[in-house]
């Protein structure tokens, strides 16, 4: 391990083993915690005023995610710490219904420039919960990690599946329309599919089309939510696109339990590919169990199969070790995480072991296991 390796993996050691022991051991009173939680989290709010005709409130927004991992595979091994993500902003909601949210990405390894892109730059109008109307630059969401917050996820990164059939682009312009009216939500969404830039990119790529449709089942199966939803994405054929995948059609079907302490999410995910992208699909199974109020357990079986070689994509942290691709991918992966105060600052640590299989024998096989650890802080 070399020295700059060494402060990264002993800071994030050390926060882990006091999370995990102190307040098992001597836990504080609920409501002092979640007051002092509060508290912190009201420093970044610089205005607020429900009566206010014009501005009920201005407040910066961001997030910070550390990683440090450790990969022992068949092509060697590796060990690094990654500014996973920080971004700097600020939500403001005007007029009552309105909401504008800016929000950037930036470099902090590689500090010139540190600004890397923008990620939200958008206006919504929400005059109810049925109706939400969202312009500009937002979130294309779809699939079960893909339509998750980074900053909720219960693994330390998403999924492979989400990896592969969702856009590499998390923010994209678009207009968007969603809503939930009782036990339903939905939303339907046009957005580009050009070549990327820092801001809003080009629109020389063709657009694609996002619809889904959800039913929770919680109070029938007397559970505090039981998530059944569609999530239907049409890309245009446009090879020259760098926002999207090269799949013309996309098809989610995706599950979320909460039940008291157990979880469960489950994906399966197809889609037509175009170009040199061959068919594909793949599905998650990701169990969860709160062993206290901020200990949580979580496991999760990833497999993807693609209908050609070379077309099913590695997660992150396997491409430090290979460029190639393979055509069946299998992902084992347990983990725990700790919530200090909430998903907005909470430390997880995951061991994962990824089989890829490559029948065109070109540099895509892959056996090895990676050891993350991350500190995830939003406000």
């Amino acid at each position: 391990m070399t020295p700059r390796f060494t402060l990264p993996l002993l800071v994030l050691g050390a926060i882990a083993t006091t999370a995990l022991a102190g307040p098992i051991s001597t836990p504080p009173p609920a409501t002092t915690h979640e007051s002092l939680c509060e508290k912190i989290w009201g420093i970044p709010v610089i205005f607020s005023d429900k009566d206010n005709a014009f501005l009920q409130e201005f407040r910066f927004t961001g997030r910070l995610h550390l990683d440090v991992f450790s990969q022992d595979s068949d092509l060697g091994s590796e060990q690094e710490w990654v500014v996973r993500r920080t971004r700097f902003g600020f939500k403001a909601k005007v007029l009552q219904d309105f909401t504008v949210h800016v929000e950037g990405d930036f470099d902090l390894q590689n500090p010139r420039p540190a600004y890397a892109r923008l990620t939200d730059a958008y206006i919504a109008w929400e005059p109810h919960k049925a109706f939400k109307l969202t312009v500009g630059k937002h979130g294309a969401k779809f699939t079960l990690d893909g339509g998750t917050s980074s900053n909720e996820l219960l693994t330390i990164d998403r999924n492979n599946v989400a990896n592969n059939f969702w856009f590499p682009t998390e923010y994209i312009p678009g207009v968007s329309i969603s809503g939930k009216h009782e036990a339903w939500q939905w939303s339907v969404g046009a957005f580009s599919g050009g070549t990327e830039t820092k801001e809003f990119g080009n629109f020389d790529a063709g657009i694609f089309f996002l619809g889904s449709v959800g039913y929770d089942f919680g109070k029938l199966l007397g559970v505090d939510k039981a998530l059944l939803r569609v999530d239907y994405v049409h890309n245009d054929r446009n090879p020259e696109s760098t926002a999207t995948r090269s799949f013309e059609n996309i098809g989610s079907l995706v599950f979320q339990l909460d039940a008291g302490r157990f979880g469960l999410g489950t994906d399966f995910t197809a889609a037509s590919g175009f170009g040199t992208q061959s068919d594909a699909w793949g599905f998650v199974v990701m169990p969860s169990y709160k062993i206290t109020e901020r200990l949580q357990a979580v496991l999760r079986y990833t497999h993807i199969e693609s209908h050609d070689p070379d077309d099913v994509r590695f997660s992150r942290y396997e491409t430090f070790a290979t460029t190639g691709r393979g055509d069946k991918y299998d992902e084992y992966y347990a983990g725990m995480n700790y919530y200090l105060c909430g998903h907005r600052l909470k430390v997880q640590t995951g061991w994962t072991y990824v089989d890829m299989e490559d029948s065109a024998g070109n540099g895509g096989e892959y056996h090895g296991w990676t050891w993350t650890t991350g500190l995830r802080l939003s406000f």
